[in-house]
């Protein structure tokens, strides 16, 4: 089997062998929904291969290939009545340089428009009625030639747009200096906002049939606002929540079929799976769709390395999808984004929103007065790093931190936030390994106690609480590399606070499986200031009646939960540690 990682070139995958997950069941559904249709998703989520798998079923100059590239696939078995029957137009935004003054960037939009023009007038030569002029300095001129010659040759247009948001990158990721730049692109008589009014245009008079855009979110269509309204998005439909992306199904036979003919055992691929689970699964993106999605550039990254070594990825984050971390750091920028930050990466990975914000432009993005919950949510919905949970009783969309990848850029990112200093940081980690290697709390307790509380104590992070304790621990033991990492994990009828079991391939390594339980004593409770609990020695702080409660409710907790781990993975070496904390002042730690 040839996994076709980083290829989306359609014609390639079939003529060539790779894999493909078939999707194209779902063509008569499109054909359904709508002429112009908007369907947005993650990056690197597999929209340019659907693209291109559409652009070779609708061409009617591959319509003595059809069965060659469709015959195995559900399509090919029960094709629509539109197989074949367009001219297909496309455009791939992710290929114009959007840096550069106004009229560099003007330029290089009517190059890349011009360069389609040109290539379409080649390719389809013979069955164009007259020959495409092509004006080197317009290409608006030069698109509305092509619509009059497709109009005149006999056949409907097909226009696919890839990564229509491509200009808006830059300045969502907090690039003010690029805002210029953009409001030029899209308001007004700007570049873009023409060229779309154009398309719109050519639709509204017949000369364009059907349109197909993707994208990653829908900031652009809501600048362009008038300039193109026509579109339908598709993109929270159920029916396409996994147009693109593999299934648990699918994923499980890729990994069995993959160890069947490498001669890998069937427990080494039942690993695999787990592992695959947790750290690639979980995105759904229809409000009542209870199907999750495994990230599909991911699922062939590490699919790719089974096949080879019979091993899995070091890194379970392929470095083409490290860059999703910039969306976090964008959210981190403001203020209510730290701590809805926080939030979700200290309790149950969780998050309410009214519903899906599907309109906002690039203003909204610059102005942090517009940021509201719902907006922050929305925005990392898109991006990937939070995915539908589910509706809740009260009507409200439950959002959450889709997987393992992810929840290590929340916990990475919440670090810098946390511990700007890189030294800090490194001493931090470095106590954290020592607990890992040697079974060593005293020195990440220390760690904690002295440098992270400080931060706390910081009027930027007035809203911390309790739960902030285990946050700050989380984001100093977090290791992909190492361990499964859970926060507030089910074990039988209770949550365990924090989890690190060693991946199963990392066992040669002598590190330790830890249970932690966290508690927390306020200073109010206790009856003391501060600078009183600074004050306390170990004894003094180990008798306050509170933080003896506490303590023992963290050991009759790590009792129960450190069994059940125990009795369900047997090969534990397995360290329990009880945390509690006296406010942001004082820790007190046991090894039960």
């Amino acid at each position: 089997m040839k996994f076709p990682y980083g290829i989306s070139d359609f014609e390639s995958v079939m003529n060539e062998g790779y894999f493909y997950c078939d999707r194209t069941d779902r063509f008569p559904a499109l054909e359904e929904a709508g002429k112009y249709l908007l369907f947005i998703r993650p990056r690197r989520f597999g929209k340019s291969l659907l693209l291109s798998v559409l652009r070779d079923y609708y061409d009617l100059a591959k319509e003595d290939r059809f069965k060659q590239l469709f015959g195995k696939l559900a399509v090919g078995k029960a094709p629509t009545a539109l197989k074949n029957r367009y001219f297909v137009l496309q455009l791939d935004f992710s290929c114009v340089d959007s840096t550069g003054t106004r009229n560099e960037i003007r330029r290089a939009l009517h190059s890349h428009v011009n360069s389609c023009v040109s290539d379409f007038s080649r390719f389809y030569k013979k069955k164009l009625s007259s020959e495409i002029e092509i004006h080197e300095e317009d290409a608006l001129s030069s698109l509305k030639n092509l619509v009059s010659v497709v109009r005149e040759s006999g056949n409907p247009l097909y226009l696919l747009i890839d990564e229509y948001d491509n200009f808006a990158n830059e300045v969502m990721m907090g690039v003010r200096e690029e805002q210029d730049n953009y409001s030029m692109l899209v308001h007004e008589k700007g570049p873009l906002k023409t060229l779309f009014k154009a398309v719109k245009s050519a639709a509204g008079q017949g000369g364009i049939d059907r349109i197909f855009i993707t994208g990653v979110s829908p900031v652009v269509m809501s600048d362009m606002t008038s300039g193109f309204n026509i579109a339908e998005n598709i993109y929270l439909y159920p029916e396409f929540n996994d147009l693109c992306g593999f299934t648990e199904a699918e994923t499980e036979k890729l990994l069995r079929q993959t160890a069947k003919e490498c001669g890998i055992g069937v427990e080494k691929a039942d690993e695999a799976l787990s592992l695959m689970r947790e750290y690639y699964n979980g995105y759904t993106f229809a409000p009542g769709s209870a199907q999750r999605i495994y990230n599909p550039t991911l699922a062939l990254y590490f699919l790719k390395m089974f096949q080879k070594s019979g091993q899995f990825p070091r890194k379970m984050l392929d470095a083409n999808l490290a860059t999703d971390e910039a969306k976090l750091e964008y959210a981190a920028s403001i203020p209510r984004g730290r701590q809805m930050l926080l939030e979700i990466a200290r309790s149950k990975k969780h998050t309410a929103v009214n519903d899906i914000v599907d309109r906002f432009g690039i203003r909204e993005m610059l102005d942090d007065t517009s940021k509201d919950h719902d907006f922050l949510a929305s925005f990392l919905y898109y991006f990937g790093v939070l995915t539908i949970e589910g509706e809740r009783v009260d009507g409200k969309l439950e959002l959450r931190v889709p997987n393992l990848v992810m929840r290590g850029l929340y916990v990475h990112r919440i670090q810098r936030m946390l511990l700007p200093e890189p030294a800090e940081r490194d001493d931090g980690r470095e106590a954290a390994g020592l607990l890992g290697s040697k079974g060593e709390m005293a020195p990440l307790c220390e760690f904690v106690e002295k440098r992270y509380f400080r931060v706390f104590h910081n009027p930027d992070y007035k809203w911390a609480n309790e739960l902030t304790v285990k946050t700050a621990f989380l984001t100093l033991l977090y290791n992909d590399i190492l361990y499964v990492m859970d926060s507030e994990k089910e074990i039988g009828r209770g949550y365990a606070d924090l989890t690190m079991i060693v991946r199963p391939d990392m066992r040669r390594f002598e590190i330790h499986d830890l249970l932690i339980e966290f508690k927390y004593v306020k200073l109010g409770d206790a009856g003391l200031t501060g600078e009183k609990a600074s004050e306390l020695t170990d004894n003094e702080l180990r008798a306050l009646p509170p933080m003896v409660d506490r303590m023992e409710s963290a050991r009759r907790q790590l009792e129960r939960y450190g069994d059940a781990l125990e009795e369900k993975y047997k090969n534990l070496r397995l360290k329990r540690f009880a945390v509690v904390s006296l406010g942001f002042e004082r820790i007190w730690w046991e090894q039960v």
